[in-house]
């Protein structure tokens, strides 16, 4: 399962956040570069129409083609498994610049390390190692 996340134009920018954040190969498409581009004003020709990050086994897709109704919510979670304690913090510490670091990594009574963070474009995020 991939995660798809929809922007209201600023999809370039979170997603070149992500990308400092998780590292990884980030290809964006505007809605300028695709057969669709003489179709739309020019004041959106430069809105990303699909954007995808891969880095060690995720995919992270995104669009800023959100609906007029695009409400962000906190039904939805990224979950990111690490393999080591030092990765994870590092992650976590990047992807909280200027979001809500609301539960910071500590280990739980399951005896996992385990925390939780809105990122700065209301994203919420799991982290689990």
């Amino acid at each position: 399962m991939n995660a798809y996340f929809t922007f209201n134009g600023n999809c370039r920018e979170a997603m070149t956040f992500y990308k400092e954040c998780l590292g990884g190969e980030l290809e964006l498409q505007t809605i300028a570069d695709s057969p669709m581009g003489d179709d739309f004003p020019v004041e959106l020709k430069e809105c990303i129409l699909n954007a995808r990050l891969r880095s060690e086994g995720i995919i992270i897709m995104g669009t800023d083609m959100a609906p007029e109704n695009l409400i962000k919510g906190n039904a939805v979670s990224m979950v990111l498994t690490f393999s080591s304690e030092k990765k994870l913090r590092e992650v976590y510490h990047k992807l909280s610049e200027d979001g809500e670091a609301s539960y910071p990594p500590e280990v739980n009574f399951y005896g996992t390390l385990f925390g939780n963070l809105t990122d700065k474009f209301g994203h919420q995020w799991l982290f689990h190692f």
